[in-house]
This record gives structure tokens, sequence and C-alpha cells, in this order.
């Protein structure tokens, strides 16, 4: 065997990031298959954007996701800032629409309920956010409908999980209960008793991270079942919270009060395990600064045109425990200058080798500087889309850049009921005689 690398393709002489973006430019996605287009999904969810956020990722991959909603739509779609609606819809629903079929069912009517049987027959995964054990009470849960389709995979997201001690109490799933529950929010803000007693208090993650985190992870949960599905045949129920993803967030601050006994306390813009890896003000705004490893430090002094701060912050548990006194020497050497200027003076020493270490800066951007960056819109990470239903809409675009079976979106919301025909007709063979006399009912 020739131990040679394997021959190219004819495009060497290609820089590699023009090669790189004919690869996976997301442009041409809509050209490419798609890796769960034999997929089919129920998000039976209510209120509830993490169990959203795990179907919004599976539709952009592909798959046929079915989003059931109450006659009267979901109230996930009443969410948004101020309470600004497009078209009727609240902006963080539209968001979170994206490739959905949706259609209308009440489960509170026994009709409803057997039709959401009929329909869990045809697909491979459910997503339900009900109280633990309310869909088994009304005889549409795991253990009724796996028997039904034994290769269901059904993830139940809950704030409390579907067993322990708190399992039964009587709570919707929210973002801020699932943030509260994980601990993170303990150790974000300013440190206690510093500054006016508001500002150092714990602070929530400023969007719904732990309904995000926990929507994250349940795509990857339903990933990992659908291939040992492909091994075994079988599906499985997946219990997820919310909490507990955030809480696989708090990195080494469990093991730290096992360990130790400790208990990590809120910093502010320091860090407790390494330092610098911090915001500084600068000028203009802040930036974010990285220098924390014996070489890289002192590539940040000559930077600064400081050497004696590598003497006096001369170890890695110097600069952590000195975190504050460190820090305000960077403001004083950022105070009169941009973060423009700063960016410009780390990429100079880089580019040019100056000197030792490898040292990261990166302006801290407000909402309208990321979108006006034309990084992202070359990355294609915003997109415009001009759905049907609700006009031009500039929406988050998948983060990934993929080769052969890159994610898309196709459409961005679909009103309330939009696929009833469609999906009742194709997968349970309803006319609209049946769909009519199931609205006069209040079943759909």
């Amino acid at each position: 065997m020739s131990d040679s690398p394997p021959a190219s393709d004819g495009r060497h002489g290609v820089p590699w990031p023009q090669f790189a973006k004919d690869l996976s430019d997301p442009a041409k996605a809509h050209d490419k298959p798609e890796a769960l287009d034999d997929l089919r999904v129920l998000d039976v969810s209510s209120g509830n954007f993490a169990a959203l956020f795990t179907s919004s990722i599976l539709a952009e991959f592909g798959a046929e996701v079915i989003r059931v909603e109450p006659p009267t739509g979901d109230v996930a779609r009443l969410y948004s800032p101020e309470g600004v609606t497009h078209r009727g819809t609240g902006l963080a629903y539209l968001v979170e629409a994206r490739n959905k079929r949706h259609v209308t069912l009440n489960l509170h009517t026994e009709q409803g309920r057997l039709l959401l049987v009929r329909l869990a027959r045809h697909v491979d995964v459910l997503i339900e956010s009900e109280l633990p054990g309310q869909m088994d009470a009304w005889g549409i849960g795991y253990r009724q409908l796996s028997v039904l389709n034994p290769g269901l995979i059904y993830l139940a997201v809950s704030t409390h999980g579907q067993f322990g001690p708190r399992a039964a109490q009587v709570m919707p799933d929210y973002d801020i209960t699932d943030q509260a529950l994980s601990g993170v929010p303990y150790v974000t803000g300013e440190p206690e008793g510093e500054g006016p007693a508001e500002s150092s208090a714990p602070t929530k993650q400023g969007n719904w991270i732990g309904w995000y985190v926990g929507g994250g992870f349940g795509a990857l949960s339903v990933l990992a079942a659908l291939h040992w599905r492909v091994v075994s045949g079988r599906g499985q129920f997946l219990d997820l919270t919310p909490s507990e993803a955030e809480m696989r967030f708090s990195d080494a601050g469990v093991i730290w009060y096992h360990a130790a006994q400790r208990i990590q306390e809120r910093v502010g813009g320091l860090h407790i395990q390494v330092f610098p890896y911090t915001l500084i003000k600068t000028k203009d705004s802040y930036s974010f600064v990285a220098g924390f490893s014996d070489v890289n430090f002192t590539g940040l002094t000559n930077i600064m045109g400081r050497p004696d701060l590598k003497e006096r912050f001369a170890t890695t548990k110097d600069r952590i425990l000195k975190a504050r006194e460190l820090h305000q020497e960077l403001e004083r050497w950022s105070a009169d200058l941009t973060a423009e200027d700063i960016l410009h003076r780390f990429q100079d020493y880089m580019v040019h080798k100056r000197g030792p270490g490898t040292v990261a800066t990166a302006r801290l951007n407000r909402p309208e500087e990321v979108l006006a960056e034309p990084h992202w819109w070359e990355r294609g990470v915003l997109q415009k889309v001009d759905d049907p239903d609700y006009g031009e809409l500039l929406l988050q675009a998948p983060p990934w850049k993929m080769s052969r079976t890159p994610p898309r979106i196709k459409w961005a919301c679909r009103p309330v009921g939009a696929d009833n025909e469609h999906i009742y007709l194709k997968l349970l063979g309803l006319g609209k005689g049946d769909l009519q006399a199931l609205r006069t009912a209040g079943v759909i």
C-alpha cells in the first residue's frame, strides 16, 4: 500500500477558500439531495420552542414535518417582541415554522385523539411537550403508539422529565424555568456586591437558550435513535428536559464542587479557568481578547508593548487569581483604541509573525452590526425568504455547510391548518366532506 497522498481531483491549484465554497456553498443547496427526505415527523408540541427547534432542524435536512396545532393555532404563534405580529403570526414562530406542513387537530376530543393514532402509524418520529403522563392518559402516548408502530421514535419534552420526584409537578415547560433549574444563570452576571444591587444579581441568558439548547440536543437524540433503528428495526422513547440539557453546559462547575467543594460564583467578564479570556472596553465598543497560555500571553504583551506584564503575571495561575488587576491593565491599554484598531494590531502581529504566540480578538457586535457584516452574507448565514404566505422575511439560515446533503429553507411558515386537506387526504384518505364535518365538530 502506498503512503503517498491520494490523487487530486484536478483542482489542486484552486485556493482552499474557493475550493471549500464550491463544495458547500449554501446557494447551491437546492440542487442537491436531502439527507432526511424519507423521514416523516409529527410535531404535536404546544407553546414549546425546544420542541419546535428540534423539528426545525429535522425539516432543514429534508424531513417532512407535520406540525399539529389546535384549531385556534398554537399559543407559540403569539410569542413575539413587544407583541408585534406579521400577518397575524408572532415573529418568534416565523423563525421556527420553516419547511413544516401545518394541520389542526383538537387532542381534547376523542375523535381528535383517534385521528392522531391514525397519523402516528404513518410517521417515523413524534415530538410532544405535554405534562408528563398526559399523552399516556389520553391513550396516545408511547406505550400505546409503539404497539401500532414499533419503529416509532417518540420524543417527550418536559421541564422535570417523565420520572423522578418532581416529574408529577404540574408545570408547563418554559425557557426561564429550564434556565433556572440548570444552575447556569447563577454564574451569569456581575459579581455579588459590585456595582448597583440590580447589576450584581444573577441574570438569565439573553435569548431562549434553555429551549434552544434542549431543542438541539433533542434533534441529536432523534438522529442517534434513527441510526440505531437502521440496525435494530426498532424505535424508542426519548425523555428530554431542556434544563438537563443546559446543565450539560455548566462545564467544570459540577466537578469543581465535587472535587473541591467550591461553588462557582459570578465573575462578570472575567473567567475562572483561563485568563485573559475576556471582553475589554474600547473607544467605540468592546472587544473579546484571548491570550491565556504562557506563549500566547507573551504575544499579547508584545502587541500591547507591555513586556512588564509578562513578569507581573508570570504563570497561568497568577493570571487567573489576579484577573481583575490584569483586566484593568488591558482596559487602560484599550481605552484609546477602537475595536478595529485592536483587530488590526492582532492581525499584523500574527500575519507578519512579529513574535511568538497566537492571540485572538473580535469586536462585540450589536445586532445591526451582525446583519451588516458582509462575511455572514457571503457564507449564507442570513437568508431572505420570499414566502408565499408571509412575503419577504429575513431568517437565520441553517449553520451547517455540507458538500453532499446540505440543509435548506424551502418556505418560512404556513397559516393555521393550511395543509389539512393535503395531509389528511394523503395519509388518511379523508375527503373534503370529511374535513368539513370535522371542522363543524371542532375536531380540526
